[in-house]
């Protein structure tokens, strides 16, 4: 650490000195400098330091996108008890009955992404990407293990270490491991998702670069559903569950996910700085140029070894008994990126700022199909081999400009703007806008927003070769989505009101024949129109807790787009310090949404698809919980689905797929700074 001879009121100016020649007078220490100080005490075991979250600060790839920031670290207990990625409050999730296996969401959410898309998404809450990445500015090394248990049948552990090896350089690993046996027989899963993550700031503050290496594999059965669907009613007598038979034995689903991302962006000019001095000082440029590299692959697999004695399977093109499908893609991404701010000199950086991005990304894919399909060898006897079905090249250049512009620290102008203008998706078009108004603390703030998006059929619905399932003579035209945006949200009150309006053109789906297993792409002949209105408050009286928030969502096509019209989330939990050491929540939570037709699974495509017009009755799931912070660490003890039997023994969100049962769990969450 640096010192001049200077006086903490006179900073950067040299100043005489009149005391002994061997004393000198030092500058003030910054937040930063502070805790350098602190750390290198620690280390010479000079003096005892207490560390804590203060020392950590943390940041993502998408609040370094126009400048460099970091904020304190969140070890807090605000639903800590919902650690699961299906039962999120505000995107819950239906799915096969179990942690792991696929998914989609319960409510109506599209995808906001342009250009190449696979079209399998069952498996993505589980998947680590690059944009999930946290990038942090440890002062000392800091550790999080994360545990969340349910015996043998749920078991989700998480570890994050990371420290920085020098300043302004920070280096650090993730670690995501599911292995959930689950409630009914041929449902334990084995996922696991790694990464290494660094950044790295130069000391002059314009040089950044983002870099983090993942890899992800899913081993995932298919049980094709058990074959009791009377199993929640009375008169069905069942000892253990586990023990029920299931329409496949040996079928399974296999994703494998492995990228290099490396982001770099360099400040041009003047650059400015907020809360200078500061842990959390942001730092803003004039000018910034970014290059982004990446290069990854995927793999997905649907294995089977055995007879279709249920049916599962509408057909077969290559092998009744065996299946070895596999799609693999290759991406190779580089994007370049320009930006220019305009701004004031003083103080009041967000004040009549006009910014303005400028970039062209450059995205190359490759992929291969293969099935197991009857070859005839060089003896001339036919044996089972696998077989390249399709070997194909693409790419696409997209044009990318965002314009941004602060009126005033209350009025705010963000528009974004993307073309695909070369290549596979050419035409695919988002374009979004969004205006912020703020009216202060009290009046809370207001957010409306619209957007126009184009998008080709993604590749499962018009390249698809498998033994079971060939989509390749579909000719679908580009799905068109229309949406109005309003948002009110006020942080003082603890409520936010968000209305969205859509209307989508040519919408693409899955669906079957009446009563058939033979799912199908099909696309909407008229426009679908959907109108979602969601509502957040919490309540508070004295120790009492009471959070809440309801969706309500209506469409002109039911038929197609199947989600309930109604959900709702409440937990009502009382807060107390007990011992004066132990901060506790304990309370309960209720999940609860209204009937709708439920969709069916399609095994060997990994889709959810319109099938059957099944309707289930839906009844309230509840969890009592009780939830603590200790010192550093953080536990809840949760009694999940402890309502069941007294409406009704279970219940189905996806035809034929029973979901979990009552289980108690627990989560312990432990943090080390050393």
């Amino acid at each position: 650490m640096a010192q001049v001879n200077t006086f903490p009121n006179s900073p950067g100016q040299q100043q005489q000195n009149y005391m002994r020649d061997t004393v000198r007078a030092t500058k003030k220490l910054t937040d930063e400098q502070m805790m350098d100080t602190l750390r290198k005490k620690e280390d010479k075991k000079k003096d005892t330091v207490i560390f804590s979250s203060k020392f950590i600060k943390v940041t993502n790839e998408h609040l370094l996108a126009d400048s460099t920031q970091v904020f304190a670290l969140d070890t807090g207990l605000v639903n800590f008890e919902n650690y699961n990625p299906l039962y999120q409050v505000r995107s819950p999730r239906i799915g096969l009955g179990s942690t792991g296996l696929a998914q989609r969401p319960l409510l109506f959410e599209p995808s906001k992404t342009l250009g190449f898309d696979i079209g399998q998404h069952s498996f993505d809450p589980y998947l680590l990407n690059p944009s999930d990445i946290l990038y942090y500015r440890a002062r000392v090394a800091y550790t999080n293990l994360y545990l969340a248990n349910g015996g043998r049948t749920e078991q989700i552990f998480k570890l994050v270490h990371t420290q920085n090896i020098k300043p302004n350089w920070n280096l650090g690993l993730n670690f995501n491991d599911i292995g959930s046996r689950g409630y009914y027989k041929r449902q334990n899963v084995s996922e696991i998702g790694a990464g290494i993550f660094s950044w790295y700031e130069s000391k002059n503050k314009r040089y950044n670069m983002l870099a983090n290496v993942i890899f992800n594999t899913i081993k995932a059965p298919e049980n094709g559903s058990i074959l009791n669907d009377t199993v929640f009613t009375k008169s069905s007598s069942v000892f253990s569950k586990t023990d029920l038979d299931t329409r496949l034995q040996t079928s399974s689903d296999a994703i494998t996910t492995r990228g290099i991302y490396i982001k770099q962006f360099y400040y041009l000019g003047r650059i400015d700085n907020m809360r200078k001095g500061s842990d959390t000082s942001k730092v803003l440029p004039t000018n910034r140029v970014g290059y982004t590299f990446y290069y990854g692959s995927q793999q997905y697999k649907f294995l089977q070894n055995e007879p279709d004695t249920y049916r599962v399977f509408p057909d077969y093109y290559y092998s009744a008994n065996v299946s070895r499908d596999s799609l693999n893609v290759k991406h190779l991404q580089n994007e370049f990126t320009y930006s220019f701010y305009l701004r004031g000199k003083s103080s009041s950086f967000v004040k009549n700022e006009l910014k303005v991005d400028l970039g062209l990304s450059s995205d190359v894919y490759h992929y291969t199909q293969n099935v197991m399909d009857s070859i005839v060898n060089n003896f001339g006897q036919k044996i089972l081999k696998t077989d390249r079905k399709a070997d194909e090249t693409l790419q696409n250049i997209t044009l990318k400009g965002k314009l941004g512009y602060r009126f005033s620290d209350r009025v705010g102008l963000d528009a974004d703007f993307q073309q695909v203008a070369v290549g596979y998706n050419f035409g695919d078009f988002l374009y979004d806008v969004k205006l912020n108004l703020s009216g202060g603390k009290k009046a809370g703030r207001i957010l409306l927003e619209a957007y126009s998006q184009s998008n080709r059929a993604p590749f499962v619905y018009t390249n698809w070769i498998s033994n079971h399932y060939i989509f390749t003579s579909y000719d679908f035209n580009k799905q068109k989505t229309t949406s109005l945006a309003f948002n009110y949200i006020n942080d003082k009150l603890q409520f936010d009101l968000k209305a969205e309006y859509f209307l989508i053109n040519d919408y693409l789906y899955f669906t079957a024949q009446p009563g058939g297993a033979d799912a199908h792409p099909a696309q909407a002949s008229s426009p679908i129109s959907l109108l979602k209105v969601s509502v957040g408050k919490n309540l508070t009286w004295r120790r009492w807790h009471f959070d809440n928030y309801v969706v309500y969502q209506k469409t002109d096509n039911q038929g197609i787009l199947r989600t309930p019209e109604v959900y709702t989330y409440s937990s009502l939990y009382y807060s107390k310090l007990l011992f004066n050491v132990l901060n506790s929540n304990i309370g309960f939570n209720v999940r609860y949404n209204t009937t709708y037709t439920a969709p069916s699974y399609a095994v060997g495509l990994a889709q959810f698809y319109n099938g059957p017009d099944v309707t289930f009755s839906s009844y309230p799931v509840a969890s009592v919980f009780a939830k603590a912070t200790l010192f550093r660490t953080n536990l809840f003890v949760q009694y999940d689905y402890a309502n069941q039997g007294l409406f009704s023994q279970g219940f189905y969100t996806v035809n034929r797929y029973p979901m979990f049962d009552h289980l108690l769990k627990f989560g312990v969450s432990w943090t080390f700074y050393n």
